[in-house]
């Protein structure tokens, strides 16, 4: 059963699960939750918000065609893909995705769809980059969205990802003074309340080489994210010496965050035509009309909600004539 956990990121607390669709993974879902508000906007965040953009910035090629972000939310980093002509913004929660709509507005650059990561709605090889940061974490599966990924990719096209290290060096000292039970040398991953897991770094290796990933480089990010040094230290200065410790303190890795860069096998260019495809068939093209989109395969319908694209879960009871003339307000999802 397809469970989703309604979640407040920041409290991990609140719990609410929701069995909507059959399917065999569960989904970190954040409809509703206001992320921007209650994680960013004045939350004293500003630190690690900087620190992160200077290793994306790092990682992420400059330049390309189209760039797909995973979990993209309210749209926090699309000011660091300047260089793509276009961005697709992708995240479980509307609300999120509806709020990027409203700070980016509605040109073609962008593009808004709201689905499941273990079913991504995308052609094989659309992409030259994909993004996922502050993501991983939430998945039971790894695996199983790697290969997603790595199919969106066009070959040779990059991956810049984020990941909750487990080997954190708060993490080892808690251990060694036998104040936590589970080991951070230990390679599974620990997931510390549900849906929300920390990784090895060789375990994460492991899974990007398995997916068909080669590693370019990694960066340890967040050195300085306790309490103390945010409030001693302004937090621009902070995220400019972090920076600088970022490409040495990969070595060992014992920051709460790690960004790695990987690409695809091979050399090309991206696919032509329909970026979409059917995530329940993987029919492709669909047929786009004002208010949805249809596959021909197994007929699903997949609606177009307001300039979002959903792919929650299918519409029932369109008509043909509803398809053509965008009259679809009482459809029932």
């Amino acid at each position: 059963m397809f469970h989703f956990y309604n979640v407040s990121r920041e409290t991990q607390g609140a719990w609410l699960a929701e069995q909507v669709l059959q399917n065999d993974h569960a989904i970190c879902d954040y409809e509703g939750t206001s992320y921007r508000a209650r994680f960013w906007a004045d939350q004293g965040r500003t630190y690690e918000d900087l620190a992160e953009r200077i290793a994306l910035h790092r990682l992420l090629p400059p330049h390309g065609r189209r760039l797909l972000e995973v979990g993209a939310g309210f749209g926090r980093l699309v000011s660091l893909y300047d260089g793509y002509d276009q961005v697709i913004l992708l995240d479980y929660a509307k609300s999120g995705l509806r709020e990027a709509q409203e700070r980016l507005g509605r040109s073609g650059r962008f593009r808004y769809v709201a689905a499941d990561l273990y079913h991504l709605p995308l052609a094989p090889e659309i992409c030259d980059s994909v993004v996922t940061v502050r993501v991983l974490h939430h998945l039971e599966d790894v695996p199983a969205a790697l290969r997603q990924i790595a199919g969106v990719l066009r070959k040779g096209g990059a991956y810049v990802l984020e990941y909750a290290n487990k080997r954190h060096l708060k993490a080892l000292l808690r251990y060694l003074a036998g104040r936590q039970t589970w080991s951070p040398y230990a390679s599974e991953p620990y997931e510390f309340v549900p849906l929300n897991f920390d990784f090895h770094p060789t375990w994460m290796r492991r899974q990007l080489e398995a997916a068909g990933f080669a590693l370019d480089a990694e960066l340890a990010v967040s050195h300085f994210r306790h309490p103390l040094f945010k409030r001693l230290v302004p937090h621009a200065a902070l995220a400019r010496l972090d920076g600088t410790l970022q490409r040495v303190g990969a070595l060992w890795k014992l920051t709460p965050s790690v960004f790695v860069s990987a690409h695809t096998s091979g050399q090309g260019g991206i696919a032509q035509g329909s970026i979409f495809r059917c995530p329940r068939c993987s029919t492709t093209p669909l047929a786009e009309y004002p208010a949805a989109l249809h596959c021909t395969g197994c007929g699903a319908v997949w609606r177009i909600d307001d300039g979002i694209f959903d792919f929650k879960a299918p519409v029932e009871g369109l008509s043909a004539e509803q398809l053509r003339t965008g009259n679809a307000d009482h459809v029932v999802s």
